[in-house]
């Protein structure tokens, strides 16, 4: 049996209005630690609030994804500031229909509307991104993704016709 195994970890870019937000929460935290140290229970409660905005505002900014490709399924995780991870996508190699660089040729027959857009790049300009089209029952997704060459390699083991590398 030939088992194929790959995996990949892409980190997502940081929006500079994140890095406005989490600078001026930061501020607030800090002018309610002083507020806390001068007044009792109100300080303490506004502390606790904005530190905890605070912590949850800088951990959902920071994003990674983690592809994982095991004998014909592909299951991408989303890791929410290095502490939380949650399952983004799972699927065969049956239900994708093609996967291609993003902006290739081969995806022109699959633009439709109503098509479901996955975005699990890293948002920088001059990734190689790839989509891949899958197509469960009526309903067709496009995934955007940035897999690495033995990634690739093993879908092109698993389902030749499939994959281009164009």
């Amino acid at each position: 049996m030939n088992d194929s195994y790959a995996e990949c970890l892409v980190r997502r870019k940081i929006p500079m209005y994140s890095n406005v937000v989490n600078i001026i929460m930061g501020a607030v935290t800090a002018v309610c630690v002083l507020l806390a140290l001068s007044t009792n229970v109100i300080g303490m409660i506004l502390l606790f609030v904005s530190g905890g905005i605070t912590y949850l505002l800088y951990r959902n900014s920071r994003v990674e994804y983690e592809y994982l490709y095991v004998d014909k399924i592909l299951s991408v995780d989303k890791i929410l500031g290095r502490v939380k991870r949650k399952s983004a996508w799972e699927g065969k190699m049956d239900d994708i229909q093609v996967i291609a660089p993003s902006g290739s040729h081969v995806l022109d027959e699959y633009k439709q509307s109503g098509t479901k857009i996955l975005d699990f790049s890293s948002g920088l300009s001059g990734a190689k991104t790839y989509t891949a089209v899958i197509r469960i029952g009526a309903e067709t997704v496009k995934m955007i993704f940035e897999p690495d060459e033995k990634m690739l390699q093993c879908f092109r083991q698993a389902a030749p016709r499939k994959v281009f590398f164009d």
